[in-house]
């Protein structure tokens, strides 16, 4: 399994944007809301399960977008079903640790 990420220093949190590699590069459309999952946001670089666990664990905020990525944070305790919204059957989460 693997996983496109991004990591950024965002006001001394790190930032995680990650999805699951099949999705970098697409447009989710659905009625009028378009999903960018570009590669300038998601891109920097591919990891293996291990290293995203890792940084799921890391991460203050994470951007999260695929089944697999959210199945990996909701597994590690990361995150919450109920906070899961999907877009055109996509499903994303956006967490936030205090």
């Amino acid at each position: 399994m693997q996983f496109s990420v991004k990591v950024i220093d965002y006001q001394k949190n790190m930032m995680l944007n990650i999805c699951d590699f099949d999705l970098l590069g697409k447009d989710i459309v659905q009625d009028k809301l378009t999903m960018s999952i570009s590669k300038s946001y998601y891109g920097e670089k591919f990891v293996n399960k291990e290293e995203a666990e890792s940084l799921l664990k890391k991460s203050s905020i994470i951007n999260m977008v695929g089944k697999n990525s959210i199945s990996l944070s909701i597994e590690l305790g990361i995150g919450s079903e109920n906070g899961v919204k999907e877009i055109s059957g996509i499903p994303f989460l956006i967490v936030f640790k205090i």
